[in-house]
C-alpha cells in the first residue's frame, strides 16, 4: 500500500516521500494518508489540488474500490474485496529473522515465595519472547535466581532454629505446605534482622555462608530447601502458561566472572572507595554503586555482568532482554552503562524493560519483608471468582485472566485490578475472549452446511472482515515496539465486531450458512492466534 502510492507520486511530481497510512472510521473508507500535505510546500502548490490530482491517478489502481479526497488534502481509500480477503491472508513480517536473542521469562529467588510481582515480570516476559519469536529470532527463554545472599542468611536464620539442630524437622514439612512454610521462615528473618542487631549480625555471617558454607547441618537446609523452591518455581511458572525455560543461570555461577571482570578494570571503569569497587553511575544518568564490596564479595551488579558473560558463552545474542520491576530501572541504567564500558563491542545488547507496580485493594506487593501476597493465594481467588459467576476454574482458565489483566495495560504502566471484575464474561478481560472463542467454536459445531474458506466480501461482511485483515498490523506492531497490549485492544475490538455482525446476520439455518460459517471460522482462528501470541488457551468450550 505505502510503496503503490509512493511511487505514484514519484510518477507524477518526481518526489521521494515516506507515506504514512492510518486507518480511517470505516464510513470514510479502509485507509487514509496526509501524502498530499506533505507535498504542498516543496511543490508549491495547494493540497487539496495535489490530492484531486493523484487520487485520480489512485483510482487506476485495481485493488482500490473508491479513492475520494477529504478535507484540506486526505486522501482517503476504500479496498474491494478481493484486497480486504488479502490482508486477511498475509503473515506478521519477520523483522528480526536471523536474530539470536535472549530473555529471562522468570527470575524469582529460591528460598521465598513467588508474589503476584513475579507472576507479572513472569507473563509479561514470557509474551514478549512470543513476540519476537513471531518476529522471526531465534528465541533462548532462560531464567535467573540469587541462590545467594543476604535474602539466603533471612531465610537460613529462621530455618536453623525451627530445625534445632535436627534436620528431619524440616524434611517433615508436608509438600503442599512447603510454600507457605518457606514464606514464613523468610519473613521471620526479615523482621529479625530489621530490629535486632545480635540477628542482623548472625543473618550476615549465614548470608556468607551461602557462598562459604561452614557446616553440614547448612549444607543440608540449603540444598533441600533450594531444591523446594526450584520445584515451586518450576510448578507455578508452568500454571502461569508461560512456555519453559532451557536454562536456569545461578548468582552462585555468575558471581566469581563478575568480581574478576571488576577488578581487571579499575580503575578505567570502577574505582576504589573504602576498599569497595564501585562505579560511578551518576555520570551516566543513574546512581553511583558498589559493584564488589569492601571485602572483596560480589555484589548484585558484579554478578550481573558475569550473567552477562554466561550469557554471551551460551548463546552470543544479537540482544538481551530482562524484565524487571520499574524500582530496578536505574540499578539497571547503571549496570548496563557500565558493562557497555567494559565490552564496548557489546553495546545495546542487553535491554532492560521495567514495567509498573502491581496493585490489588491491599496494595503494592514486596518481597523484601515478607509481607506479599503469594502467587497461590491469587490463583485459588480467581477460581473461586471464577465458580461465582458459574464458570469452571481450570489452571488455564485462570491464567487466561491473570495473564490479560497484566498484558492489556501498557509496559511502564502500573496494574490495578479487582479479581472479580478480571474474570467478566462481559468487559474487556482475558475471559471474555477465551469465551468468545469457545462461543465461535460452538457456533460452528452446530453448522451442518460444508464450510467455504471465503473467497468473497458482501455487503454485510465489510466491517468484521476489514478488521480481520488488520491482524498482522497489529502483530507487527506489538513486535516492533514489544507491547503486548496492542494485540489485548484488538482482539476486543475484533470480538465486539463479531458480535455486532452476529446479531444482525444469522449463521446456523441461514441460506448464506456456508459463507457466514466460513467468515465465524477466520474470526475463531484469528483468535485463537492472537491469544497464543499472549500465551492465553482458547477453549473448545466453557
Amino acid at each position: 500500500m505505502n510503496e503503490t502510492i509512493a511511487e505514484a507520486v514519484k510518477k507524477l511530481f518526481d518526489q521521494d516521500v515516506e507515506v504514512v497510512m492510518t486507518r480511517p472510521d470505516p464510513q470514510f473508507g479502509d485507509w487514509a494518508t496526509n501524502v498530499a500535505l506533505q507535498l504542498a510546500k516543496p511543490l508549491g502548490r495547494s493540497p487539496r489540488e495535489i490530492a484531486e490530482e493523484l487520487a485520480s491517478e489512485l483510482r487506476r489502481i485495481e485493488d482500490f474500490a473508491e479513492v475520494t479526497v477529504a478535507g484540506p488534502g486526505f486522501i482517503n481509500i476504500r479496498l474491494n474485496g478481493t484486497a480486504l480477503l488479502a490482508a486477511i491472508r498475509e503473515e506478521p513480517m519477520a523483522t528480526r529473522k536471523e536474530q539470536t536473542i535472549v530473555i529471562e521469562t522468570n527470575n524469582p529467588n529460591p528460598f521465598k515465595a513467588m508474589h503476584i510481582g513475579h507472576a507479572f515480570n513472569a507473563i509479561l516476559g514470557d509474551t514478549i519472547a512470543n513476540l519476537l519469536a513471531v518476529s522471526g529470532a531465534h528465541v533462548h527463554r532462560v531464567s535467573y535466581h540469587g541462590d545467594v545472599g543476604l535474602h539466603v542468611g533471612k531465610s537460613m536464620y529462621s530455618l536453623l532454629r525451627y530445625a534445632d539442630g535436627d534436620f528431619s524437622r524440616i524434611e517433615a514439612i508436608p509438600e503442599d505446605e512447603r510454600n507457605t512454610f518457606m514464606s514464613k521462615m523468610y519473613a521471620e528473618g526479615s523482621r529479625a534482622y530489621k530490629g535486632d542487631e545480635a540477628a542482623k549480625a548472625e543473618i550476615q555471617d549465614l548470608a556468607e555462608q551461602s557462598f562459604e558454607p561452614k557446616s553440614a547441618l547448612y549444607i543440608q537446609i540449603y540444598d533441600l530447601c533450594k531444591a523446594w523452591s526450584f520445584e515451586q518455581i518450576d510448578r507455578t511458572v508452568a500454571r502461569l502458561g508461560n512456555v519453559p525455560t532451557e536454562r536456569r543461570f545461578l548468582e552462585s555461577d555468575a558471581d566469581y566472572r563478575g568480581v574478576l571482570t571488576v577488578q581487571k578494570h579499575v580503575p578505567d571503569v570502577f574505582q576504589e572507595s573504602d576498599g569497595a569497587l564501585i562505579f560511578k553511575g551518576s555520570e551516566h544518568g543513574a546512581f553511583d554503586n558498589a559493584f564488589v564490596s569492601s571485602n572483596g564479595r560480589g555484589l548484585y551488579a558484579a554478578r550481573d555482568l558475569g550473567l552477562m558473560q554466561l550469557k554471551d558463552e551460551q548463546y552470543h545474542p544479537d540482544h538481551s532482554y530482562i524484565v524487571t520491576a520499574e524500582e530496578q530501572r536505574d540499578y539497571f541504567k547503571g549496570v548496563i552503562a557500565a558493562a557497555e564500558l567494559v565490552w564496548p563491542d557489546k553495546k545495546g545488547v542487553t535491554v532492560n524493560i521495567s514495567t509498573g507496580t502491581v496493585k490489588l485493594s491491599t496494595g503494592k506487593m514486596s518481597s523484601r519483608d515478607g509481607d506479599v501476597i503469594e502467587i497461590a493465594w491469587l490463583f485459588d481467588q480467581f477460581g473461586e471468582a471464577i465458580v461465582g459467576r458459574g464458570g469452571e476454574p481450570t489452571d488455564a482458565i485462570v491464567a487466561g485472566a491473570l495473564r490479560y489483566q497484566f498484558l492489556k495495560v501498557k509496559i511502564g504502566s502500573d496494574v490495578v485490578f479487582d479479581i472479580g471484575e478480571a474474570v467478566s464474561l462481559t468487559g474487556n478481560t482475558g475471559s471474555y475472549l477465551q469465551y468468545a472463542h469457545a462461543r465461535a467454536r460452538s457456533i460452528l459445531d452446530k453448522v451442518t452446511a460444508q464450510v467455504q474458506p471465503l473467497t468473497e466480501v458482501k455487503g454485510e461482511d465489510r466491517t468484521l472482515v476489514r478488521k480481520l485483515g488488520e491482524y498482522h498490523e497489529v502483530v507487527d506492531q506489538a513486535s516492533k515496539l514489544l507491547e503486548p497490549h496492542h494485540i489485548c485492544n484488538y482482539l476486543f475490538e475484533l470480538a465486539q465486531e463479531f458480535n455486532r455482525y452476529y446479531e444482525k446476520n444469522q449463521v446456523v439455518g441461514s441460506d448464506q450458512e456456508a459463507h457466514r460459517a466460513g467468515l465465524v471460522m477466520t474470526y475463531a482462528d484469528t483468535l485463537k492466534a492472537g491469544l497464543a501470541i499472549l500465551g492465553i488457551h482458547a477453549p473448545e468450550r466453557m
